[in-house]
């Protein structure tokens, strides 16, 4: 029922104090993202390492991130979806707190690594909500949540450059550490425990298996270009994480409790939300790709804009608070017209924005536009999908479900970036004695984005029509948190 102080249909202020909190988890986590962007070109200075080796900076938050989502969603929903939330936070704390004090390759790598291990939060995150959170209150919330993946991302690159630019590099870990305690804090005080949990016995053999495909498949992704694709390292990455795969999913199917059920998964709302996600994950990360490196490029190259990293993160922060903006937005269109319509729509503007951004390049302020225009789809589709997945699967399988759709988004961000790596290294220019990404080489890029979203458009408008959004009767919150 709800509390005698609170009128139907509007969630308590302590529900709003729990959206708050999560949304604000998931953003620092999301942070973890641009944290070391503004520090890419001098990392192997930094670090006393080849730039090769300096890579792995990168690369092992992106594995770690693989490895630890779709386990920590699976173990949230036996042992408590806060537990595995604090443990994920307490991750980002440590990893944090190691980079701060890291001077060589290889602490910072562990650092980055355990940064990594809390990609989980997010889907642990909505998952919360569906379980404690009033129903009319659910939908914008996890729309937020959901959200948080591109904020964190847009909001943290200025912030991250800012400190990069007037301050020791270590202050960038020590400020993530700082965030994450108040994360975890706020979590501790103010998130109340889930009574919804499955128990049971976890699958070890299935999280390992999913774990070596992942780390197989997205290694070969992130450091194909550096290796050759047509390379025996790269080649054997792709088939290793076929066959595991292969032998993964006979061993989920059969197994009595599996890490992930793909008979769920396999449900066509399921399974299309989950394709959709990873398409706009390429289409999402292109702009990622493109609009920085624009920004920065000498202006003498005729297409370049000459501005500072600084000036990246203003230019791309807009688009941050567009998506936070739409997330309500979003959660009205679900519930009235369907999440399906939603998805739709968001696929629409943000190929729309794409389109654009390949006539308008030549200023500042057509980078602002096109990014928040693509933001703005972004926002709109992101607060879809975890409507689509709940609507569509057991409470009792809520973190597992949404880890793995962050996961195939995830995914699509690592293919986006070694594709657009690839199209942008062989369309060049001479420059003096650099070869630098031609303009031709963007406009592809961003062709290319449009595209991505076009597809995910195509994949959506083949969901059931007028999918069960969250609110529906029978997949109700358990916990209804109201004051």
């Amino acid at each position: 029922m709800p509390h005698p102080s609170t009128p139907a249909g509007e969630a308590s202020p302590r529900a709003n104090l729990v959206v708050g909190i999560l949304a604000f988890a998931g953003i620092v986590v999301s942070l973890m993202q641009t944290l070391v962007i503004p520090l890419i070109p001098a990392l192997p200075g930094l670090l006393h390492a080849s730039a090769a080796d300096a890579t792995w900076a990168i690369t092992a938050t992106l594995l770690a991130g693989a490895v630890a989502t779709p386990t920590m969603g699976r173990l949230g929903d036996m042992y408590g979806k806060r537990r595995m939330l604090l443990i994920s936070l307490g991750a980002l704390v440590v990893g944090s707190a190691i980079g701060a004090l890291s001077d060589s390759l290889v602490p910072m790598v562990a650092g980055r690594t355990l940064q990594g291990l809390a990609a989980g939060v997010i889907p642990l995150g909505i998952s919360i909500m569906r379980d404690e959170l009033p129903v009319e209150r659910l939908g914008s919330a996890t729309a937020l949540m959901s959200a948080s993946l591109g904020v964190g991302g847009a909001l943290g690159l200025p912030a991250a450059a800012l400190l990069a630019e007037n301050a020791d590099w270590h202050v960038l870990f020590w400020t993530a550490a700082g965030l994450g305690l108040v994360a975890t804090a706020l979590v501790v005080t103010l998130v109340p425990e889930s009574p919804v949990r499955t128990g049971g016995r976890f699958d070890v053999l299935g999280a390992a298996g999913l774990s070596v495909a992942l780390v197989c498949l997205l290694l070969a992704i992130s450091k194909g270009a550096d290796w050759g694709w047509g390379s025996a390292a790269t080649l054997g990455l792709f088939a290793a994480a076929l066959v595991v795969l292969l032998l993964w999913g006979r061993w989920e199917l059969r197994t009595r409790q599996p890490l992930v059920d793909l008979r769920t998964t396999a449900r066509r709302q399921v399974l299309l939300t989950n394709i959709a996600s990873a398409v706009f994950g390429f289409a999402m990360f292109a702009m990622s790709l493109v609009l920085p490196q624009l920004l920065q490029l000498p202006a003498a190259t005729g297409y370049g804009l000459g501005k500072s990293m600084l000036a990246v993160g203003l230019v791309m922060a807009p688009s941050g608070l567009v998506m936070m903006a739409l997330a309500p937005v979003s959660a009205r269109i679900s519930r009235t017209r369907g999440p399906k319509t939603t998805l739709m729509l968001g696929a629409v503007v943000v190929a729309t924005g794409y389109g654009l951004g390949i006539g308008l390049m030549s200023a500042t302020w057509h980078l602002v536009l096109v990014s928040s225009i693509i933001g703005a789809g972004i926002g709109l589709a992101y607060g879809a999908m975890p409507a689509l997945v709940m609507g569509a699967v057991p409470v009792s399988e809520t973190a597992a479900a949404n880890s793995l759709n962050t996961l195939m988004r995830s995914i699509g961000t690592s293919v986006s970036s070694a594709t657009a790596g690839l199209v942008l290294a062989r369309l060049t220019i001479r420059f003096g004695p650099a070869e630098l990404p031609s303009e031709n080489g963007f406009r592809l890029v961003l062709g290319m984005g449009s595209a991505a979203a076009l597809i995910a458009l195509a994949v959506a408008a083949f969901l059931p029509g007028r999918a069960r959004a969250v609110a529906e009767p029978g997949l109700e919150p358990a916990g209804a948190l109201r004051g």
